[in-house]
């Protein structure tokens, strides 16, 4: 008997989906697999059902949410044999998208069932993991006012970024190794990338790959308005580079400072981290988690 836990955050997306027992069992027989659903109720509560599903000796854990429930529940089966999947009904579902798992259920569910699976590289901050990308300055700006917002909309997001370009002052300078080479910088945008989306299939590193032991980071130092408005343009046209002050590179490495140390704001797989360290190491872990696709 294989068993298959369901963690699903009820009130991913617009808070309605149809996942229940009955749709579940039209593609997982019970003389198969004993099935398990759980439901999150706070934040950071899918890391807890999680470790429960793993001491019940889950085969399948099926994170059904959003970015942030993902990365709460492949956060926990890192280095296990255990098979994450994944059930997209969040807002954003960048790493669903980059995997091409499909936003319908029924296609999700048509993949699970197959357990056809590859591995991927897991980028690790401090302490946190993420799977798709974590960002500071106007990435973790854009998150903060997006959490503050009744609706998790692409309307909501665009309306967050507006706000944060809007609202952008000069921030304290950054020491950032990258590459073991060291640059001081007033930046408006740092974001590293293990996927090649953000979410509503944006992306400011469309060449990132979840297998190539490296993390894609684009900087962008301080820049006045009309930039900030170009730069949206080519975000938007898969295009970061057109900006010549874009600086890009591919680590498996980076170090950030803060001076002086005030800590820092970031986003992590599009929810708001923030920490109290003056230095920031971000590295990847090669081929540490299962998925199926």
């Amino acid at each position: 008997m294989i068993n298959i836990h369901f963690i699903i955050n009820p009130i991913a997306g617009s808070g309605k989906n149809e996942l229940d027992i009955k749709l579940l069992r039209e593609y997982f027989d019970a003389h198969t697999f004993n099935i398990v659903l759980k439901y999150s109720e706070y934040k950071g509560h899918a890391v807890k059902l999680t470790n429960d599903s793993i001491k019940d000796d889950a085969r399948i854990i099926v994170a059904c949410g959003g970015d942030g429930t993902i990365n709460e529940v492949a956060s926990t089966l890192i280095g296990t044999s255990i098979l994450l999947g994944i059930i997209p009904i969040g807002s954003g579902n960048g790493l669903a998208s980059n995997l091409s798992i499909p936003k319908n259920i029924k296609k999700a569910l048509r993949l699970i069932q197959q357990q056809q699976f590859t591995t991927i590289d897991v980028g690790c901050v401090n302490n946190r993991y993420f799977f798709s990308n974590t960002g500071l300055g106007l990435p973790a700006n854009v998150i903060e006012k997006y959490e503050l917002s009744e609706k998790r909309t692409l309307l909501s997001y665009v309306r967050a970024t507006f706000k944060s370009v809007n609202q952008y002052t000069k921030k304290e300078k950054l020491q950032i190794q990258i590459n073991e080479k060291t640059t001081y910088l007033n930046p408006f945008l740092i974001l590293i990338s293990n996927s090649n989306e953000m979410g509503y299939n944006m992306s400011l590193t469309p060449k990132a790959n979840l297998q190539d032991g490296l993390l894609d980071v684009i900087v962008i130092p301080e820049i006045k308005l009309i930039k900030m408005l170009y730069f949206g343009l080519c975000m938007l046209f898969r295009k970061p580079e057109y900006l010549k002050e874009a600086l890009c590179f591919q680590s498996d490495h980076i170090t950030l400072l803060r001076t002086p140390g005030s800590g820092f704001q970031s986003q992590i797989d599009g929810e708001l981290v923030k920490f109290e360290d003056q230095k920031l190491t971000i590295s990847i872990k090669e081929r540490s988690l299962n998925v199926i696709i």
